[in-house]
């Protein structure tokens, strides 16, 4: 049966291998994965060159960072108040919970003043892990990257999904928000955060610290905004484990209070870069491939699953 099943997943490779379509490059011939290959490929080899999720009932496995998801389901490309972007990533895959929250975020957007909806970046593979570009995260099918361009027009075709590009609303490197950045930014990032389900946003340092000036009322979702780098283009929510998925790791929580002497610190870093390290010859950390044995074993399992 393994060898069956490892079979079958060397001719899914085979087949995506044809075109991934998010400018990476195929698997030439001599690069072909095998049944006897397979652990001394990279993982994001193996998961990028799948293009439909594993059979069973949604699971996910690991950390965020480690992991894959088994039976993750597709967004659909377009919805009343969404559209997927970029798809020829195929990576408008997660779990149903991520799914549903994406929905009704979409649904509060479309409330806004000059928001007909949301459009979606990046969210997983269809069986989560390691991408083939970009992205530490988005492996357990519970993250999602949602666009700051306001989303007025929900009939783009998939060329104009492939071309059009979102808008920077920071300024000053992040230190501060920019001309794009307005109210409904703020009111949309308030409601993302505000669901019980999300363990974490990312978004750029200014954002954080302009919400932590502004806010005379709950404060209690600043806790779950985090600064971090870039996340100008783009906000990142990502969901807290699911039930149903025992061997799903949640990352720590936030320390508590709402984080803002934290962006604070992170503005200040940024006006006012600190010395560089004073030891040359401290050695750059060593930042290898993430391999299929790295991933919880049953991630092996949801590779060689029948689609």
């Amino acid at each position: 049966m393994i060898l069956r099943a490892a079979l079958l997943f060397v001719s899914v490779i085979a087949l995506g291998s044809c075109g991934s379509g998010d400018g990476s490059e195929a698997l030439s011939p001599e690069m072909q994965v095998t049944a006897s290959t397979m652990s001394a490929t990279p993982a994001r080899r193996l998961f990028g060159h799948v293009d439909a999720p594993s059979d069973g009932r949604t699971r996910v496995y690991g950390r965020i960072s480690r992991g894959c998801i088994q039976g993750a389901e597709e967004l659909p490309e377009t919805g009343p108040t969404w559209q997927a972007m970029r798809l020829s990533r195929n990576r408008n895959y997660g779990h149903p919970e991520l799914l549903d929250y994406l929905q009704e975020l979409s649904r509060f957007a479309a409330t806004l003043p000059g928001w007909d909806g949301l459009y979606i970046g990046d969210m997983a593979q269809p069986r989560g892990g390691p991408m083939l570009t970009g992205h530490a995260s988005h492996q357990s099918g519970l993250d999602a990257d949602i666009w700051m361009l306001p989303a007025t027009d929900l009939s783009l075709t998939e060329a104009e999904r492939e071309s059009l590009s979102s808008i920077s609303t920071r300024r000053a490197r992040g230190a501060y928000v920019g001309e794009n950045w307005t109210e409904a930014h703020w009111q949309l990032l308030r409601e993302a955060a505000s669901d019980p389900r999300v363990a974490r946003i990312f978004v750029f340092p200014g954002a954080k610290v302009w919400m932590c000036d502004n806010e005379t009322g709950d404060r209690s979702y600043l806790r779950q905004i985090r600064p971090w780098y870039g996340h100008h283009y783009h906000f990142h929510v990502r969901l807290s484990c699911p039930q149903g998925s025992p061997d799903c790791v949640d990352q720590a929580p936030p320390p508590p209070g709402d984080g803002c002497d934290e962006a604070r610190e992170w503005q200040r870093n940024i006006l006012n870069p600190p010395l560089p390290d004073p030891d040359p010859n401290r050695p750059e950390p060593v930042r290898g491939e993430i391999m299929l044995s790295d991933l919880p074993a049953q991630c092996t399992r949801v590779l060689l699953s029948s689609p």
